[in-house]
């Protein structure tokens, strides 16, 4: 048993984890967080969204290089990728933001322990630490942080060389001839676009009729017109039934959603990008009395209370989208409510983001969700090509689509396909925390010429009133 007793352990050093714990020692309480990686920040920074944000910076700038330069009047003569540069500046971004999160421990006065936790009791964390032996954290309040997994796909069995997760996705040592991606979710594409831009075959395997299930349908349609101009191949309505390894890659076998013949399908690589899971093995939720719920994820109430007095969960493990910016605001609420605080996240203003080219970005209501439940709702559209800043920049692809209530003009939903729609989207975001009107965004003074201006002109589309289209 160690010496100190905490007021909060939080088990799981990701992004909510260690913003919970951050947040949790700002407020004064003794803390410590429990990770067993031993690199802090989670699936996000190691594994996930940081490395894969570089990779696809870095592929843009070689496409960038190989295809578009020359219409700028830059000519950089024969473009050469050296992947393994690349690699070694995608390891490098995620060794300084893990080493980032470190130092923030320290300043913040947090207690890292690196190792495997699992609650031994109400009000002790039993930590196998990494570095040999063990010991038990005795706290008030414990805090599960511990993020998801991958989903296994039946009859393909990752090895994270030849059949890959996302993981081994980012660390190919190779540029594969034929790139299959199972999956036409977020990461899949993401990762199909890193591999496509520095030379794949790209074919996406998608059990749906469609892409990017939950997103607008409209604009998951553009967005596929768009991905197939950049050479994407799609299956949809196909599942996956086996997978046959050799030396020189795997051979899928495939079958109509619907039912009908087989077929195969020949790659060089295969990415298994379905979905992922709460990570709740290990923590002692069994023998805790902790429940979780048909999903496999652990029940919380609106304060993030489970079954259990004095523990809680946040981000990944429990109810709602599996997104890191999701995880680190539920980390602030947590420890707020723990330090005797009131804390509340509006979960219809969560932005959700596709790192492609263009990106696609979207918070609020679809207008399929607002047709099922029968809300009477406006639609203001406005293209990029009519965009000024769009036009210098050869960036015209996508639209900005901004939904509003027929009745009182408060927007509901808004939805962008095109350059840097992750920054955009944020203008909407903080309007519907405000609870904002179509025409309150309509009346904001944006600069010109900015990309901005779309998201202006799409809310005076709403009352049918745009100006440059």
């Amino acid at each position: 048993m160690t010496d100190t007793t905490y007021d909060v352990v939080v088990i799981g050093g990701g992004p909510g984890g260690y913003v919970a714990a951050i947040r949790a020692a700002q407020l004064g309480l003794k803390t410590a967080c429990v990770e067993k990686r031993g690199s802090l920040g989670g699936t996000c920074l190691n594994v996930g969204c940081i490395p894969s944000k570089a990779l696809l910076q870095s592929s843009e700038k070689y496409a960038e290089a190989l295809h578009d330069l020359a219409a700028h009047g830059v000519k950089v003569g024969d473009v050469e990728l050296d992947l393994k540069t690349m690699m070694a500046r995608k390891d490098k971004v995620v060794l300084d933001l893990t080493k980032g999160i470190e130092f923030l421990f320290k300043k913040n006065k947090v207690d890292y322990r690196p190792g495997a936790g699992a609650i031994e009791a109400p009000g002790k964390v039993k930590v196998a630490l990494n570095a040999g032996g063990s010991e038990t954290l005795a706290t008030r309040a414990i805090v599960i942080a511990t993020g998801s997994d991958h989903v296994d796909l039946p009859g393909v069995a990752i090895d994270e060389k030849r059949i890959v997760s996302s993981t081994g996705a980012l660390s190919l040592s190779a540029v594969p001839k034929h790139l299959v991606v199972v999956g036409a979710g977020y990461i899949g594409l993401e990762m199909g676009s890193v591999w496509r831009r520095l030379g794949a075959e790209v074919t996406v395997v998608e059990f749906l009729d469609r892409i990017t299930p939950g997103m607008d349908l409209e604009v998951a349609r553009q967005f596929q017109r768009i991905l197939g101009r950049q050479g994407f191949k799609f299956m949809l309505g196909t599942k996956v039934t086996g997978a046959k390894e050799a030396k020189s890659g795997v051979t899928l076998t495939l079958e109509p959603a619907a039912g009908g013949a087989a077929q195969t399908l020949d790659a060089d690589v295969v990415l298994v990008a379905i979905g992922r899971k709460p990570f709740t093995q290990g923590l002692g939720l069994d023998s805790a009395g902790v429940k979780l719920d048909g999903k496999g994820r652990v029940e919380v109430d609106d304060h993030f209370r489970t079954s259990v007095p004095g523990i809680y969960a946040i981000g990944d493990v429990i109810r709602g989208p599996m997104l890191a910016h999701k995880a680190e605001d539920e980390g602030v609420v947590v420890a707020e409510i723990i330090a005797g605080q009131s804390g509340h996240i509006d979960y219809d203003a969560i932005p959700g983001i596709v790192y492609t080219w263009p990106e696609v970005a979207s918070v609020g209501k679809t207008e399929e969700e607002l047709k099922a439940a029968g809300v009477e709702y406006r639609v203001g559209k406005f293209p990029f090509s009519a965009n000024s800043r769009a036009r210098c920049n050869a960036t015209t692809d996508g639209f900005v689509k901004i939904l509003a209530d027929a009745r009182t003009d408060r927007v509901l939903g808004a939805h962008i396909i095109g350059p840097d729609a992750g920054t955009l989207i944020q203008e909407l975001v903080l309007g519907k925390e405000f609870q904002a009107a179509a025409e309150d965004v309509a009346r904001t003074c944006h600069g010109h010429p900015t990309l901005t201006e779309a998201v202006k002109e799409a809310a005076l589309a709403v009352a049918g009133r745009a100006i440059h289209a």
